[in-house]
């Protein structure tokens, strides 16, 4: 889809669609199609939040459809709902068989509401059904979205932002026997080298000889080789910022449970098990167009968790790379396993702040539902700085604690850890295995279980993944 500026009275501008918006009881200005009024009049059409009209052949304009936009009383509109609203108008549009959409975007406040306009719009765009074979899925599809009003800066930043978070569900959205840890590696790859990243994949050799054990563990049940993905972003010039900020995405392109096998019914969705990785990926995407001031070094630990002959057993005990042992008592609970060696590892690294994404636990579905993830930290600090970068983002996160009695359901008898407690506070007592290597250094956990994955479709986004984490952790290198 071709993202542009445009400008000129709205009369002459030539689409498919011009949309508008509407604030509740308000006509939109320089507009003089006398039917505005008859819909207000007649209730039809309020202005009210997220309601979309259409009126074919508006007069005195080349556009040939005028999109009312309601956007609700003045007050409660923000750049958030902007993203939102021209999502929804878009997927409308599409699904008509329109072409080519202009948003009049003239009158709104600044450069953040451009560019989220633009973010809508692409988000909107994307759908999940790639492998389908039916020639008639690509016969919907918006070639030319423009934007009247905002600069062109707004407008990249909205695109980059867009694209990057679209490259996440993409990889997310692939299935697990087309998307193994090599193949991911190999996207994460081809990504770093289009935008001028560096990009090391170690290997299984390389891995044993540094010592993780944990990560490697996991994977000996599958055929797939593990991998760990690292990307590097540096800034071109000294900024004066020495801090150096870890995104670390777990990576496990599809989820058995191992031995401890996982009831066969939705199965099939944990090919999304690894969209903290893939968000890590898509966040480096756009960090590198954006150019923050601080260093950001991305950490992917890929594997895949298969029942296989040689699988990781209950009861096992892993060395990992920090040298602490643990005691396998779930082979499901596999993300933390990987999480921790390339914790360790992006310490060893220099990373002075580490934030880590998982779609980690059930626990977490429970706790929150599909709304908000939860986050835990070992530095109230640091939290605060991914907590505001997170609301700016609308992708809203709610604290959970960290008290140092729930480390009490890991304390094994045979090892350092066990790699489970009891099954009250799950989400927690996971976060509590990953804060024990950590240690010191500000760490931020995101359990991301409920909100990577749409199970249904909203009206301004597919069903399927949903790139979640990808604008948050952007905007917190960019704010740094």
């Amino acid at each position: 889809m071709e993202i542009r500026l445009v400008n000129g009275p709205l009369e002459q501008l030539e689409a498919d669609a011009l949309v508008a918006l509407c604030a509740e009881g308000a006509k939109p200005g320089g507009i003089a199609d006398p039917r505005i009024s008859e819909l207000f009049e007649s209730g039809e059409f309020t202005g009210k939040a997220e309601e979309i009209t259409i009126l074919h052949a508006p007069n005195g304009m080349k556009a040939k459809r005028l999109v009312l936009a309601g956007t609700g009383a003045p007050p409660e509109f923000t750049s958030l709902k902007a993203r939102n609203l021209s999502g929804e108008a878009l997927r409308k549009l599409k699904s008509k068989g329109l072409r080519s959409v202009i948003f009049d975007a003239a009158a709104l406040p600044d450069a953040d509401w451009v560019a989220a306009i633009v973010e809508g719009a692409i988000l909107a765009d994307f759908e999940p059904d790639v492998h389908k074979t039916d020639p008639k899925k690509n016969e919907k599809h918006i070639d030319s979205f423009a934007v009247v009003g905002g600069s062109q800066a707004a407008l990249d930043r909205g695109r980059i932002l867009g694209e990057a978070q679209n490259a996440a569900r993409a990889l997310v959205n692939e299935p697990g026997n087309l998307l193994t840890p090599l193949k991911l590696a190999a996207a994460a790859q081809a990504m770093a080298s289009q935008f001028g990243l560096k990009c090391d994949v170690l290997d299984q050799q390389r891995m044993g000889q540094l010592g993780m054990g944990s990560l490697l563990g996991v994977a000996m049940g599958s055929a797939q080789p593990p991998a760990l993905i690292v990307i590097e972003y540096h800034p071109a010039h000294e900024t004066g910022v020495k801090d150096h900020l870890a995104l670390i995405g777990k990576g496990v392109t599809f989820d058995t449970g191992g031995i401890s096998i996982k009831p066969a019914d939705s199965m099939e969705k944990m090919k999304y098990d690894m969209a903290g990785g893939a968000a890590v990926i898509g966040a480096m995407q756009a960090i590198a167009q954006l150019k923050p001031a601080i260093a950001v070094t991305a950490l992917i630990p890929a594997v895949e968790n298969m029942p296989g002959s040689r699988a990781l057993r209950p009861g096992d005990i892993l060395q990992s790379l920090n040298g602490k042992t643990v005691e396998v008592l779930n082979t499901d609970a596999e993300g933390r396993l990987i999480l921790i060696d390339a914790i360790t590892y992006s310490q060893r690294l220099g990373c002075t702040h580490l934030v880590d994404a998982a779609t980690l636990t059930g626990a977490i579905v429970v706790a929150l539902g599909h709304l908000r993830i939860g986050a835990f930290t070992n530095n109230e600090q640091f939290l605060a700085r991914v907590m505001s970068a997170a609301t700016a983002e609308d992708e809203r996160m709610w604290q959970l604690p960290t008290d140092e009695e729930y480390k009490e359901g890991l304390k094994s008898a045979f090892a350092d850890l066990q790699n489970i407690g009891t099954r009250a506070g799950g989400s927690i007592t996971a976060a509590m295995f990953l804060r024990e290597f950590a240690g010191d250094t500000p760490w931020v956990h995101l359990d991301i279980a409920g909100t990577a994955w749409l199970d249904e479709a909203k009206p301004y986004l597919a069903k399927g993944p949903t790139g979640v984490c990808v604008r948050s952790f952007v905007r917190l290198a960019m704010d740094w």
